[in-house]
């Protein structure tokens, strides 16, 4: 008995060579003539060179004369196309492969060269993953230019699920301290694509200084302050204890001085750009700080930050401080606690926040927030963090967030 039933088969299309205006438009009319189905499609673009593949479905009948019409094609637009054949089986293989998890990894640096690739992709390929894309977030690299080659950023789409992540973060952590590039591994899921309020610490993060230690040299007792905070950031004592002792010694300091270290406070590098991005696509900014209301008001001004949380510093009549301060401290399981609270309140799922900082304070709210990002910071505390960023500025977090320069536009090009 016969059928009239048409058989149908698969055909992967590569084109590469010089790009140019209407190549995908011409291409396209030749296979909607032919009524192709189109089951993927991907390019990319390096230096002006095209790399284009489609995978096809069509008419056995009318195959033929589609691969004659686009050789004819390729000839007329001076590329190259190739042709191979895909099997039933092999299709639906790869349809099934789709749906294993994908990650993405990130990879920041002032500079990225082979060798430091390398040592990523063999992490990679060592946990079974498989690399689905490549994309260069940061803008193209100047030659004439070096000095604005600031920054390197590249984005790794994987397929697959880690046979021991625990072991891959400690293989990246590893290669991020003896290479100098940095390193974030998320899941890629809707929450990562809809990250929605980002949450920092203060000093030594959005500013490069401890605002507790400036107080602190103006009163004269700059050695014992600054050897407590250490102590503190390193994790070795308590910080409301920490903070109760240095918070006394500057009894009798003048407020007024405040305004002036407020003034000149160091902004960390790349902030200026980072507020710029976050503002205007819609993010909800807080400061968690355990500094002081003073300076976090002053960049709340500078900045349109929505919330600012720090610890407030009591000044006696005589406008001078009295060494106590105003309220419950704001230490590292009250930043968490405040993070959750503004997350509620704004209806954002915590696996869209995103927390930042330096120090041990800052662990636990790094460890509550979707996405975790030690900054510039101790040991303890990078060993601790799941992403971290060492070798530039604030503005790295963007790429973390998936941000690409050529996207960003006047934005992208705030220093």
């Amino acid at each position: 008995m016969e059928t009239n039933e048409k058989k149908e088969e698969q055909i992967l299309i590569r084109i590469t060579g010089k790009d140019r205006p209407g190549l995908t438009a011409s291409v396209m009319e030749i296979l909607a003539h032919k009524d192709a189905k189109i089951l993927d499609i991907g390019q990319t673009d390096i230096h002006s060179t095209l790399s284009l593949g489609i995978l096809i479905r069509i008419d056995d009948e009318a195959s033929g004369q589609v691969m004659k019409e686009l050789l004819f094609k390729a000839t007329e637009l001076g590329v190259n196309i190739g042709f191979a054949p895909v099997t039933d089986e092999e299709y639906e293989n790869w349809v099934g492969r789709q749906g294993k998890n994908r990650y993405i990894l990130t990879i920041i640096g002032r500079t990225l060269s082979a060798k430091q690739i390398e040592a990523a992709t063999k992490v990679i390929t060592k946990q079974g993953l498989n690399i689905d894309s490549i994309l260069r977030l940061t803008g193209r690299m100047s030659i004439k230019h070096p000095a604005r080659n600031g920054k390197a950023s590249i984005q790794f789409s994987l397929r697959g699920t880690p046979e021991d992540r625990q072991a891959m973060q400690k293989e990246l952590m590893h290669i991020s301290s003896e290479m100098e590039i940095d390193f974030s591994f998320q899941r890629d899921d809707m929450y990562r694509r809809m990250r929605r309020l980002i949450c920092f610490d203060m000093d030594s993060t959005l500013i490069q200084t401890e605002c507790i230690d400036e107080l602190a040299e103006r009163a004269g007792v700059g050695d014992q302050v600054k050897a407590i905070t250490e102590s503190a950031m390193r994790g070795e004592i308590d910080f409301k204890e920490s903070f109760t002792r240095r918070v006394a010694l500057l009894k009798g300091l003048d407020a007024s001085v405040m305004e002036e270290i407020a003034q000149n406070m160091p902004i960390t590098e790349g902030v200026d750009r980072l507020m710029f991005v976050l503002k205007h696509c819609g993010y909800k900014i807080a400061i968690l700080s355990g500094g002081f209301t003073y300076f976090g008001d002053f960049l709340q001004r500078k900045y349109g930050i929505d919330y600012v949380y720090a610890n407030e510093l009591e000044i006696g009549e005589d406008g001078k401080l009295t060494g106590r301060y105003i309220g419950e401290i704001v230490d590292g399981h009250r930043k968490a606690e405040l993070l959750k609270l503004i997350a509620q309140v704004e209806k954002v799922n915590l696996a869209q926040t995103i927390a930042v900082g330096d120090g041990a304070n800052d662990l636990p709210m790094l460890s509550e927030a979707g996405l975790g990002i030690a900054f510039h910071a101790k040991p303890r505390v990078v060993a601790n963090a799941k992403q971290s960023i060492n070798t530039i500025g604030l503005d790295g977090v963007l790429y973390f967030l998936g941000f690409k320069d050529s996207y960003l536009g006047e934005q992208g090009n705030i220093n």
